[in-house]
């Protein structure tokens, strides 16, 4: 996709979108921040605790250096916009895959298998991972991505100075995804509830409902974006909204696997979704149901 630079009408006259693109990562960066400290759990021994901060963190720093370009100007400032949103663009679109990886399998490691390791030490194994994949990112996008902008010329006679930047892939599908999975579950539930005699669904439908509930408009809003041919570049898809919406599907799954032999004890971080109280709720209802009959019997 391009994004657009700035604009010359058929007068000659020009309109410079810098501020906009300063204005656009201003309100990211806000959302993250919200989202950072009503979400996501300060525990820095978990791997995706520390991206979420890392994200935070690359955002502050292209606000800043956007703000800069806006205030001295593209030709004063020692870096220009169209090699910021280039590189900017092919790093987060890069980061997706490996935090969602290594988040899933330190999740799993640490249920199957705790480690004795103090908090201290992976928090720094936590800090040198996400420093490493955010250091090869930053490689790829310095050895592949070329950030020399462009002039287009539209058939009305206007001009544009563009620059191409990258769309997040993985992060477009994964929320289709995700989107079409709860429907169809939540679905299946409702369908499930109404041909047997229990009262509530199973834990995996009510785990789903409880994903649902929080993360449910932010699906929404992507699969909008995408039907309507928006295109979103990754240096705005890949937030924090995205990272703690893959959390908590990662910490449900988990939590569902487990919650056969652990019950409602694990050792994964506090999330928005509160898996514990889903399964005390379908833990207590079952109980309830088995022993029904007998007290019916007995009045």
């Amino acid at each position: 996709m391009l994004a657009i630079l700035g604009q010359w009408d058929i007068t000659g006259c020009h309109t410079d979108n810098t501020s906009s693109y300063c204005l656009l990562f201003l309100f990211k960066l806000g959302l993250d921040l919200v989202v950072f400290f009503l979400c996501s759990p300060k525990k820095y021994s978990y791997f995706l605790s520390i991206c979420s901060l890392s994200i935070a963190l690359g955002d502050l720093v292209i606000t800043c250096l956007m703000t800069t370009i806006w205030f001295l100007g593209t030709e004063r400032s020692f870096v220009s916009p169209c090699f910021l949103l280039a590189k900017a663009s092919m790093i987060y679109s890069a980061l997706p895959l490996p935090m969602m990886c290594l988040g899933l399998l330190f999740y799993c490691l640490e249920n199957t298998r705790p480690s004795r390791s103090t908090a201290f030490l992976k928090s720094f194994r936590n800090v040198c991972l996400t420093f490493l994949v955010w250091s090869v990112a930053i490689a790829f996008s310095i050895i592949f991505v070329n950030a020399e902008p462009r002039e287009i010329e539209y058939e009305t006679g206007r001009r544009a100075l563009v620059c191409r930047v990258e769309e997040s892939t993985l992060v477009a599908i994964f929320t289709s995804l995700l989107f079409i999975g709860t429907s169809f579950t939540l679905n299946n539930g409702e369908n499930y509830q109404k041909e047997t005699i229990w009262p509530r669904p199973p834990l995996w439908t009510s785990l789903t409902l409880g994903f649902s509930t929080f993360w449910m408009p932010y699906l929404v809003v992507s699969l909008i974006c995408q039907l309507c041919g928006f295109p979103v570049p990754a240096y705005i898809s890949v937030n924090l909204l995205w990272l703690e919406c893959t959390n908590s599907l990662m910490t449900g799954v988990v939590f569902w696997v487990r919650s056969k032999t652990t019950g409602p004890y694990d050792n994964l971080p506090e999330n928005v979704c509160l898996w514990h109280i889903y399964w005390h709720l379908s833990k207590v209802y079952t109980k309830v149901m088995q022993f029904m009959p007998f007290q019916v019997c007995a009045l």
